[in-house]
C-alpha cells in the first residue's frame, strides 16, 4: 500500500489530539461498535478521548448512554456553525471519555451545506478551534474518534478532511474486498484534493467466526491486499457485544470479561503501540 499513502508519521497536528475517522460505507460492519469500544478502551488506558457522532442514526450516542434529552446541542449545530464544538460536548459515565452526540437533524445537513463556503472543512475548523482553546491544558484530548454514517457523503468527507487518519472496520464476509476498494478510492481522492495529511490508520477485521472457513479466507485475502495496515487484533462475533448497546453501555462496561471486550482492549493497545512505532503500520 506504499503507492497509496506514506507510512504514519508524527506531525505538528497529530500530538496531542490525533483525529481518527472510523469509516465504512457499508452498514452492519461493526463501525459504531468499534468506535465506542475503542474509545472506552483508550480511556481505560488513561487517554482523554472525544467521540464525535456524525451519523444521523445516533447509535454511538445511544451506545455511550447519552439520552435524547441530553442532545440539545449536537454535531449538527457544530457543522452548521450554530455552536462551537466545546458547547456540544457531554460527559459519559466513563472517566476521560466525552462525546459530541448526533440527532436526526444531520439528515438534512448535506443539503443545507451544499452551497456553503468551506462546506467540507466545517468539522476540521471546529476541531482546530477546540485544540487551540485547550492547548497546554489538562482538558486537551489525546484522541478524537469520529463515527461516520454508512455512506460516502458530505458528512463522511467532513470527517476525512478533519482526520489525521482513517480506521476501517471490515466485516469478514464475501464482498469485503470489493467494498474496501471503493472506500480506498474515496480516501485517495480526499487525500489528493482536500487533506494531504490523511493516511490509513489501519483495517480492523470484525465479526470473525472461527467456525466459518470463509472468515479465514477473507482475513487472508485482506492481509494479502493491505499488508501491515491490517491490525493483528481480530474482533470476534460475540453476543455480548451485540447486547451491550441496548443497555446504553459499551461492551467493556457491560461485560469486560467477554471475548469481544478483551479484543477491543487488545486493539487499543495495538493502536497506541503502532503510533509509537509508525514503521510497524
Amino acid at each position: 500500500m506504499s503507492e497509496y499513502f506514506p507510512p504514519l508519521q508524527d506531525s505538528p497536528d497529530s500530538h496531542p489530539g490525533r483525529v481518527i475517522a472510523v469509516v465504512n460505507q457499508k452498514g452492519g460492519v461493526g463501525k459504531t461498535t468499534t468506535t465506542i469500544n475503542l474509545a472506552t478502551a483508550m480511556a481505560a488506558i488513561g487517554r482523554r478521548v472525544l467521540v464525535i457522532d456524525l451519523d444521523p442514526q445516533g447509535n454511538a450516542s445511544t451506545g455511550l448512554g447519552i439520552d435524547r434529552g441530553s442532545r440539545a446541542c449536537s454535531s449538527y449545530e457544530v457543522l452548521m456553525g450554530q455552536a462551537p464544538l466545546r458547547q456540544a460536548i457531554v460527559e459519559t459515565k466513563i472517566p476521560g471519555l466525552h462525546m459530541v452526540p448526533s440527532t436526526v437533524n444531520l439528515v438534512g445537513a448535506e443539503l443545507e451545506l451544499i452551497d456553503a463556503a468551506n462546506r467540507a472543512f466545517r468539522l476540521k475548523d471546529a476541531i482546530t478551534a477546540l485544540k487551540e482553546l485547550f492547548v497546554d491544558s489538562d482538558q486537551a484530548y489525546d484522541y478524537f474518534l469520529i463515527d461516520c454514517p454508512p455512506s460516502l457523503n458530505l458528512l463522511t468527507v467532513n470527517a476525512m478532511v478533519a482526520a489525521t487518519s482513517v480506521l476501517v472496520p471490515l466485516q469478514c464476509e464475501f464482498f469485503a474486498l470489493e467494498g474496501l476498494s471503493e472506500l480506498l478510492r474515496t480516501i485517495k481522492r480526499v487525500h489528493k484534493n482536500l487533506n494531504p495529511n490523511l493516511d490509513i490508520e489501519g483495517i480492523v477485521l470484525t465479526m470473525y467466526d472461527r467456525r466459518n472457513n470463509l472468515s479465514d479466507q477473507v482475513a487472508e485475502d485482506v492481509r494479502g491486499f493491505m499488508g501491515n495496515k491490517v491490525y493483528d487484533t481480530i474482533i470476534p462475533r460475540n453476543v455480548r457485544i451485540s447486547e451491550a448497546p441496548s443497555h446504553g453501555k459499551p461492551a467493556l462496561l457491560y461485560d469486560h470479561r467477554c471475548a469481544g471486550s478483551k479484543a477491543y482492549m487488545q486493539l487499543a493497545s495495538e493502536v497506541l503501540r503502532r503510533e509509537r512505532t509508525p514503521h510497524a503500520a
